[in-house]
């Protein structure tokens, strides 16, 4: 047990040593300008990541703006199960995060995607269509980043072959874009 602990611990240190610290601000700069534009935030994931993107959206909607009184317009398409579960069944798993994109999206919106692998289908048809509508596409990524990484107009990756590190990591940098965020000033 406290191998695989000391284990889980050393990987976790090692990949935020790797961090690269420009590409948060990068993050944190494409999250900054669709705030102050009052355009929306995406977030997509399956699984862990899903949940993740919840979860992100939650720190976005409130957290980021206590200071300023005005929170990010930001919305998870993992969150809502009877449509994740309609357009699964009505259309393919594939389609249920570029409809929803196809229906919500404008030009200058931001989707972020979180992705272990990079290579989850609906992902990466989620970032085409966004492109195809003139949206901002960040990916979150770990392992060799697959074609997210490659797609994507910006990413973040973490080359570590362990998922629940790569999650792990998505929630690490979103946390520190939400703090660098609840300090600044929005008008």
């Amino acid at each position: 047990m406290k191998e695989l602990i000391n284990n889980y611990k050393k990987k976790l240190s090692e990949t935020l040593e790797k961090l690269d610290v420009e590409k948060v601000k990068e993050l944190c700069d494409s999250i900054l300008s669709v705030w102050k534009t009052n355009n929306t935030i995406y977030l997509c994931g399956n699984g862990g990541s899903a949940a993740n993107a919840i979860h992100i959206a939650n720190d976005m909607t409130y957290g980021a703006g206590k200071k300023n009184g005005k929170g990010i317009n930001v919305e998870s398409l993992s969150s809502n199960s009877a449509v994740l579960t309609c357009l699964a069944n009505d259309l393919s798993y594939e389609d249920i995060f570029s409809e929803q994109i196809k229906v919500k999206g404008k030009s200058n919106d931001l989707l972020i995607v979180l992705s272990g692998s990079g290579n989850s289908k609906n992902v990466i048809k989620a970032i085409e269509i966004a492109k195809n509508k003139k949206m901002r596409t960040f990916a979150i990524v770990g392992f060799d980043g697959g074609t997210c990484k490659k797609i994507a107009d910006n990413f973040i990756h973490f080359n570590i072959n362990d998922m629940q590190v790569a999650e792990d990591f998505q929630l690490i940098v979103s946390h520190m874009c939400m703090q660098w965020l609840s300090n600044q000033k929005i008008n």
